[in-house]
């Protein structure tokens, strides 16, 4: 990849980290009058979109080219967050609907880019050699590092008025859809019909894929079972860090959490920074192994003892950011670059559509008990399961360094 190219691609992705609105996503439903439940009611409708968007937007990304599908998607969720910004001022009776309305929306969005992104940046290092576990680690790292600032601003910006930190989100989006448009737009290889991708040829690649018993293990132990986990911890931070600080006394909430989220990212950029490293000294197969139980028991932990919910959520996005650089690298590794895009939102669909039990059991959960008891069952369960798979098929061979 040309270094111009990096450098847009890196720009981007820093636009793209500067998501202001993070560190109070969820207490801004709360205060717009939402339950748990309806909130993983909201999660779990934007999985289900992603479930049946995946893999049509990733054919649209082989066939019309992943720069307009990565633009299309970037502007759908720059309008969006602006959107959600207004629907908080609505009327409680309201607020519901429309913002079930706009995740569908956002989620739509985000499938645009799902296995597009990937794609397009593996596509390019594979012509020139590079290491996409490397580059796209750095790219995460910086996206994290940019992260940061946002974090911090947001929770400011939100102690003002909640309503803030998406309306400066949405305009910072949209100039990564500028970014996007001056990079060369790959559409006419794909309309190139010596390429071969048809629809038939990536529902081809796709079933291949997935009849790969070792890879198919490999989707139940990240896309299912640790995707589900770690994005319910994702969900309930912010009510479990409310909880926990506000037994302590220890301030106010909203600029407390952007200095929380300030430090949740630097730990993950400094694991996606060094995941090269990493992949190199421990190896994969010991990773997946090792990392799932590991953040199952942290989940498990922050209930038994609250005060090391404050380590284990930084624990947590660390490891989780270092592992989803490595799942794209190991099956980028293992499926043909012909329907590639198409192959890797078939494996975020799937992801999508075994979470939505996770979301709506966990509300439910949430609310009979509490947010720290829902999220310690959703560790037991992944520290369990992890075990599981690794009994019945390695998900990752001993070979497998790349």
């Amino acid at each position: 990849m040309p270094p111009a190219a990096v450098a847009r691609y890196y720009a981007y992705k820093a636009v793209n980290a500067v998501e202001l609105y993070r560190p109070i996503m969820y207490l801004y439903f709360a205060s717009a009058g939402l339950s748990f439940f309806q909130i993983t009611v909201l999660e779990a409708a934007y999985n289900v979109t992603t479930v049946l968007g995946e893999v049509p937007t990733g054919y649209l990304g082989d066939r019309l080219g992943r720069r307009n599908g990565l633009v299309l998607g970037t502007t759908i969720i720059a309008l969006t967050l602006a959107g959600i910004g207004f629907v908080g001022r609505l009327d409680e009776s309201l607020a519901f609907p429309a913002f079930l309305a706009l995740y569908v929306c956002w989620s739509l969005g985000y499938t645009f880019r799902s296995g597009t992104e990937d794609a397009w940046l593996y596509d390019s290092l594979v012509e020139d050699g590079d290491s996409f576990s490397e580059l796209r680690g750095r790219g995460e790292s910086l996206a994290l590092g940019a992260g940061v600032v946002a974090a911090v601003a947001g929770g400011y910006l939100a102690s003002v008025d909640l309503a803030v930190p998406f309306y400066v989100a949405a305009a910072v989006t949209f100039v990564g859809a500028l970014i996007l448009l001056t990079v060369d737009d790959d559409r006419a290889d794909a309309d190139n019909p010596s390429d071969g991708t048809t629809l038939s040829v990536s529902l081809d690649a796709v079933r291949v894929a997935f009849s790969d018993r070792r890879l198919r293990a490999f989707i139940l132990l990240y896309y299912v079972l640790f995707s589900a986990a770690t994005y319910l911890a994702f969900i309930f931070l912010q009510p479990r860090f409310e909880a926990v600080v506000g037994g302590y006394g220890l301030g106010d909430v909203e600029t407390l959490l952007g200095w929380y989220y300030a430090i949740i990212s630097l730990t993950a950029a400094g694991f996606t920074y060094r995941a090269g490293w990493i992949r190199e000294r421990v190896g994969l197969r010991l990773w997946f192994l090792g990392v799932p139980v590991g953040v199952g028991l942290l989940l498990v932990g922050q209930w038994l003892l609250p005060v090391s919910a404050f380590l284990a959520f930084v624990l947590v996005r660390g490891l989780s950011e270092a592992t989803r650089v490595f799942a794209g690298q190991y099956v980028n590794d293992r499926i043909d670059a012909v329907g590639r895009a198409t192959t890797l939102s078939a494996m975020s669909m799937v992801s999508g559509l075994t979470v939505i039990p996770f979301q709506l059991g966990s509300g439910l959960l949430s609310d009979a008990v509490s947010p720290g008891g829902a999220l310690a069952a959703a560790g037991g369960l992944l520290a369990v399961g992890a075990i599981a798979v690794h009994l019945v098929v390695a998900p990752v061979a001993t070979e497998a360094t790349g």
